[in-house]
């Protein structure tokens, strides 16, 4: 039986709708199916923050202080003019405060409770010259605190407070095993809004050279921070402290999108010298540093540029008494391969005084470990830092020299130098300024040899047949550092 072709056609077409009907229903399924996963997978990630923030939030707290503050007036009016109620009338009661009288200062921060008796970590510049410290809990409790130890050079600070019920605590984390890209959540009191949650990630790790501390490896992150976030924890998605908030990078004042937390690991060291005496007492070298670039490389005849290149030793400092020398490159402490300058300070400085430690260095091209003993920062060593960086050789690096006399060692304090090259002036935009150097550095060696007068320095120049490039060891203040000049 044949069907005519109208039929047969149609009844094809009719077999393909109901395969694409079948086709399409299952397709809707499929996707309603995913989209039902995905839903579900934010759900459960939603919900571990909400686990997470619920569990930490109690034993995050609110710090206020009180301090006394002289002056904030105006220069040249008299104090009895203050009590006019003329300027109660254009200022109001708070301002502008007599330069002779005391006044009180309130600020506030965060902080959090690590311990069952009461101890609590913020930072030192929430706490700093306070006269009296308030905490209030997150159950709206509030206890007088007492400074038990602070650290300005890497502003931790840590207070306490007696209670006899159980306080909620924070678990401290590793701050090097952190991941840049992982989840964190900061908690505090921005702008006096207590218990203020905010998530983002890790942007950055060991941020240095920001200029906010004296010791810098910050985590940076894009959790908002703004200010009264201070001395709050930043927490991994464990609600484990891996750092404490401690600054943010704004032109505005408020959140920027860049926030710095002090690393956990950092703050542990800092917290057990406060707890037990109080103060911080640090590692030292003794010596000067600075990090090895592409041209000190080339004039040290480094494979590559990295480690750190000692300028300076000190007489009688445990680098000198292990036989460090300048020129040394670092590379490495206690088998730990240094990143920087910043890197190398951080991790001496936390070693305890008296431990033993061995630097892996290269030395005249050949890798050897130096084994020393730590010593004890001294409280002066601020006073014993260089200024201005110096280096400088003859006019086309914009330099004007001139050999070292008597009056000049004493005006500059070289007063135990017999001998020296005195750079007396830099040209401005020239090489030599460009590299850091100023009037009143004095050159010690070049290429490597040490020259005390003009004629020697330039019988060395001669010698090396290098007329574009240059090495040099400047002195300034107490330290000496390596510098290359290059000209076109």
């Amino acid at each position: 039986m044949h069907l005519p072709n109208t039929q047969t056609s149609g009844i094809r077409v009719l077999i393909l709708l109901c395969i694409c009907a079948i086709f399409l229903t299952t397709t809707a399924q499929s996707v309603s199916a995913d989209t039902a996963e995905d839903i579900a997978l934010l759900d459960r990630s939603s919900k571990a923050f909400v686990t997470v923030v619920k569990a930490a939030q109690p034993a995050v707290v609110n710090i206020r202080v009180e301090k006394s503050m002289k002056g904030g007036g105006l220069q040249g009016v008299p104090d009895e003019m203050f009590n006019n109620p003329l300027f109660e009338h254009f200022f109001g009661p708070q301002g502008p405060k007599s330069p002779s009288r005391q006044y009180r200062q309130q600020g506030q921060g965060s902080g959090f409770i690590i311990s069952r008796d009461g101890f609590i970590l913020t930072n030192n510049h929430v706490v700093e010259d306070a006269e009296s410290i308030t905490v209030r809990l997150s159950d709206e409790r509030e206890f007088k605190a007492k400074l038990i130890g602070a650290d300005p050079l890497s502003d931790v600070a840590l207070i306490q407070i007696k209670d006899s019920g159980q306080l909620p605590t924070l678990a401290l984390g590793n701050s090097d095993a952190l991941e840049v890209g992982e989840w964190v959540i900061a908690i505090g009191n921005p702008f006096g809004l207590s218990q203020t949650v905010t998530v983002g990630v890790v942007s950055a790790k060991g941020r240095n050279r920001v200029g906010i501390n004296e010791y810098e490896s910050f985590i940076q992150t894009d959790a908002a921070i703004n200010p009264g976030n201070s001395g709050g924890p930043l927490l991994n998605t464990h609600g484990e402290v891996i750092g404490i908030n401690s600054a943010l990078f704004s032109r505005t004042g408020g959140y920027m999108g860049i926030g710095f937390a002090i690393p956990i690991n950092m703050v542990k060291a800092i917290e057990g010298q406060l707890q037990k005496q109080g103060k911080v007492t640090r590692g030292w070298l003794g010596v000067a540093i600075q990090d090895v670039d592409e041209n000190l490389a080339k004039s040290f005849d480094l494979k590559e540029a990295k480690g750190i290149l000692v300028s300076d030793v000190q007489a009688d400092s445990p680098a000198s008494s292990a036989g460090l020398q300048q020129g040394d490159v670092i590379l490495r402490l206690n088998d730990i391969v240094l990143k920087d300058v910043s890197d190398l300070r951080n991790r001496v400085a936390l070693i305890a005084p008296g431990s033993k430690a061995t630097l892996g260095i290269i030395r005249e091209g050949r890798e050897k470990n130096v084994e020393l003993v730590i010593g004890e920062q001294p409280s002066d060593l601020g006073a014993m830092k260089p200024g201005a960086s110096g280096t400088g050789i003859l006019a086309q690096f914009g330099l004007t020299l001139q050999n070292l006399t008597p009056e000049i060692a004493e005006q500059l304090g070289y007063k135990n130098t017999q001998s020296g090259i005195v750079i007396s002036a830099v040209e401005p935009g020239g090489p030599a300024a460009i590299a850091g150097l100023a009037a009143g550095n004095l050159i010690e060696e070049v290429n490597k040899q040490k020259v005390g007068s003009l004629q020697e320095l330039q019988r060395e120049l001669k010698k090396s047949g290098q007329a574009k490039r240059v090495l040099l060891r400047v002195r300034s203040g107490n330290f000496s550092q390596y510098v290359v000049l290059v000209t076109e």
